[in-house]
């Protein structure tokens, strides 16, 4: 399996200008052997989002197939795209179009070219309350539309203190387990990712032992293999103050598939060498 390297931009950078020259830098000749080997994939705020795809299919003209919107959702489902596209967040509320002023639908946010979306990332949880009923109908209104899923879980620091880590997340991952279908085939299988990111270790310089983290990652593993058997081979990847002097200790770890890395996908230099150490 290629590793999973997948940049969350947050609410960042302040201009698509700058977005898009990330994604130049990223995209330059001399990195698309890099990219081949690995699976990555960059989440812009959903503003950027169509501005990105278009450079993204400027970039790529021999990938084109029309507009630049059906050229990146193909690309994000064939075999060996050199950059996938995400979202940060869906509507709860409808799957499609509905009077949700403020809100983006998971049939709006593949219309602008992402294949995947992020769901409970723990800034969502802590900032907007976004509790198990409403993360429950984001995944059903994903899975619908066809997205893709990087459901994310993680303990806080007071939970991991208290040994709770395991318990903690086995109940985050109810949520997800309890959306998919029970005839769950092998292409949906192979389009969920959880990301374990502990939110003490989120920006904030912290890190989990390596082997904490590979004991945890390979029991999500168990947890999802026990819930389903078409789930053979679970991507759990890492997420929480990645950067690129501690990825290899990550990319080296048993159960890590790859990382969700935050601030350091902001520079395409750090961001590669991120990859570069789970390629490694």
């Amino acid at each position: 399996m290629k590793p999973w390297v997948i940049g969350n931009w947050k609410q960042n950078p302040k201009s698509i200008k700058v977005a898009q020259a990330l994604i130049s830098d990223l995209l330059r000749t001399d990195n698309r052997s890099l990219l081949s080997q690995c699976q990555m994939m960059v989440i812009p705020s959903t503003v950027h989002l169509a501005k990105v795809a278009d450079t993204i299919a400027n970039l790529e003209p021999n990938l084109s197939h029309g507009d630049s919107a059906t050229l990146i959702v193909k690309a994000a489902v064939a075999d060996n795209p050199l950059l996938r596209l995400g979202g940060q967040d869906i509507s709860a509320l409808s799957a499609q179009v509905g009077a949700y002023t403020g809100d983006c639908s998971a049939a709006q946010l593949k219309d602008c070219g992402a294949a995947w979306v992020l769901i409970g990332h723990s800034e969502r949880r802590q900032y907007y309350n976004e509790e198990e009923k409403v993360l429950q109908k984001k995944l059903q209104n994903a899975l619908s539309e066809q997205l893709g899923v990087i459901f994310c879980v993680g303990e806080t620091e007071t939970q991991y203190e208290s040994g709770d880590t395991l318990a903690v997340i086995t109940k985050q991952l109810e949520v997800l387990t309890s959306s998919l279908p029970n005839e769950l085939s092998q292409d949906l299988a192979n389009r969920i990712i959880v990301a374990y990111e502990p939110v003490w270790a989120i920006g904030t310089g912290k890190v989990p032992t390596v082997e904490e983290v590979s004991t945890t990652h390979l029991a999500i593993k168990d947890l999802l293999t026990g819930f389903n058997s078409q789930i053979t081979d679970p991507i759990v990847i890492y997420g929480g103050s990645v950067n690129a002097d501690n990825a290899a200790q990550f990319a080296q770890a048993k159960g890590v598939d790859g990382a969700l890395v935050g601030g350091a996908s902001l520079k395409a230099d750090k961001f590669l060498a991120i990859a570069q150490a789970f390629v490694k």
